[in-house]
C-alpha cells in the first residue's frame, strides 16, 4: 500500500499554480527556440522553471537533502563564482580596440546607467508609500541594479544586499537581456525622429599598439581598484579574461574561455536561476513588482543613452545618431546588433555597427563601475 501511495505522491502533492509556471518556462523556451532571442539564456532559465516546478521539486530538495539544482545554487551563485567565471569569458570575448578607436563613446556608457539609479530611488518612493514591501536601500539598489542589463553584475549585488530576491532580480537581469531586440527598438523609435535615425557616422581606422591593448586592462583593475575596492571581482576577472586574450600567447586559454567556459558556465548558471522560479516565491506581488521596476530600469538606461546623444549633438557639429547611445547598455553584443539592424531598416547603407560596438562595450565597462558604486555607496549612505 505504501508503494501504491508514493507511486501516485506526484498527483498528490500537484498545484495548480505549477500550469501558471510550466506556461512561463514554456514561454520561455519559445522565445529561444521560435524567436531566437539568446537561446543560450531562455532556453535553459524556461526549463530550470519547469523543473523545479515538478510536484516535490526533488531536483531542488528532496527529504531535507539538497538537490543538483540548489547545489549548484549554494556553490555556484551564493558564492559568486557563476558571475565572475562568466566575466573572464567576456573578457576574453571583448576587443576594446573600437572603444580606444573612440574614447568619447566611454560617456555613452555612463549616461546608459540612468536607469539604475532612477529606479532605485523609484523603488525607495515606493517602499515610503507602501512600508509592507520592505524595499529598503539595500533592495532598491539592487533592483535598480537590472537595469544595467549586465546578469553577473545583477547576481553580485543581489548576493551581496539582497539574497532573499536574488532569484527574481537575477531573472529579470537575464530575461530582459535576452529581450533586448524586443525592449529595445520602440523605446528608440518613440524618442527619434526619422531624421536622426538616418544619421550617417564616419568611422576612421586608428591603429591601436598592442602595448596599448594589454596595458588597458591592467590599468583598469588598477583604477577600478583603488576607487571601487569592492568591484574587484568583477573588473579584476573581466580584465583578466580580456589580458588573456590580447597577450597573443595564451591563444589556447583565450579560445577554451571563450568557448568551453562560456558555454558550461552559462548552462548551469542559465539553468540555476531559472530552478529560483518557485511558484511559491515567484507568484508573488513583490516578485512581479521587482520583474516589473527592472523593465522600468532597463528602459531609462536605454531612454538615458538616446537623450544623451540627442544632448550631445545639440553642441557638436559632427551629429551622433541617437541610436548609438541605446547600446551604452552592457547587453555585450546584442545591442550593437540591434543597433545596427535597425539602422539599416531606416538607410540601407547606413553602417553605424562599429560606433555601437564602442558604445556597448562602454556599457559592459559602465554597469561594472555602477555596480561597484553601489556597492560602495550604499553601506555608507547607511552609516550617515
Amino acid at each position: 500500500m505504501d508503494q501504491f501511495a508514493q507511486l501516485f505522491q506526484g498527483i498528490a502533492n500537484f498545484h495548480w499554480q505549477y500550469i501558471i509556471m510550466y506556461f512561463i518556462g514554456g514561454g520561455l523556451i519559445y522565445l529561444a527556440i521560435k524567436k531566437d532571442y539568446e537561446p543560450m539564456l531562455l532556453l535553459p532559465i524556461g526549463f530550470g522553471a519547469i523543473l523545479v516546478n515538478l510536484p516535490l521539486s526533488s531536483i531542488w530538495e528532496y527529504e531535507g537533502t539538497p538537490g543538483v539544482l540548489q547545489i549548484f545554487y549554494n556553490s555556484g551563485i551564493l558564492t559568486e563564482i557563476f558571475p565572475v567565471l562568466i566575466f573572464v569569458a567576456v573578457g576574453a570575448m571583448i576587443d576594446f580596440t573600437p572603444l580606444l578607436q573612440n574614447p568619447k563613446m566611454l560617456f555613452f556608457g555612463a549616461a546608459a546607467q540612468f536607469g539604475i539609479f532612477f529606479t532605485t530611488l523609484a523603488a525607495l518612493y515606493l517602499n515610503t508609500l507602501f512600508p509592507s514591501l520592505g524595499f529598503d536601500l539595500k533592495t532598491a539598489a539592487s533592483i535598480g541594479i537590472i537595469g544595467a542589463a549586465d546578469g553577473p553584475t545583477s547576481i553580485f549585488v543581489a548576493s551581496k544586499f539582497a539574497k532573499e530576491w536574488l532569484g527574481p532580480i537575477s531573472v529579470a537581469a537575464y530575461s530582459y537581456m535576452a529581450l533586448v531586440p524586443v525592449i529595445q527598438p520602440p523605446v528608440i523609435r518613440a524618442l527619434t525622429t526619422k531624421n536622426e535615425r538616418l544619421i550617417r557616422m564616419p568611422y576612421k581606422e586608428v591603429k591601436i599598439s598592442r602595448t596599448v591593448l594589454i596595458a588597458f586592462p591592467i590599468l583598469i583593475t588598477i583604477i577600478a581598484g583603488i576607487i571601487a575596492p569592492i568591484s574587484v571581482p568583477l573588473v579584476g576577472l573581466l580584465m583578466f579574461g580580456n589580458l588573456i586574450r590580447e597577450s597573443s600567447v595564451l591563444e589556447r586559454l583565450s579560445k577554451a574561455a571563450q568557448n568551453e567556459l562560456a558555454n558550461l558556465v552559462t548552462l548551469l548558471l542559465g539553468i540555476t536561476i531559472g530552478a529560483t522560479m518557485h511558484y511559491d516565491k515567484f507568484l508573488d506581488v513583490k516578485t512581479l513588482l521587482i520583474m516589473a521596476m527592472g523593465l522600468v530600469a532597463f528602459v531609462f538606461d536605454t531612454a538615458g543613452g538616446v537623450l544623451f546623444a540627442k544632448l550631445l549633438n545639440l553642441f557638436t557639429k559632427e551629429k551622433v545618431n541617437p541610436m548609438v547611445g541605446a547600446a551604452g547598455i552592457s547587453a555585450f553584443p546584442m545591442s550593437a546588433r540591434v543597433i545596427q539592424r535597425m539602422a539599416k531598416q531606416e538607410d540601407p547603407h547606413n553602417f553605424i555597427l562599429m560606433q555601437a560596438v564602442s558604445a556597448n562595450v562602454a556599457g559592459q565597462l559602465g554597469s561594472i563601475v555602477a555596480g561597484g558604486m553601489v556597492l560602495a555607496l550604499v553601506p555608507w549612505l547607511l552609516m550617515k
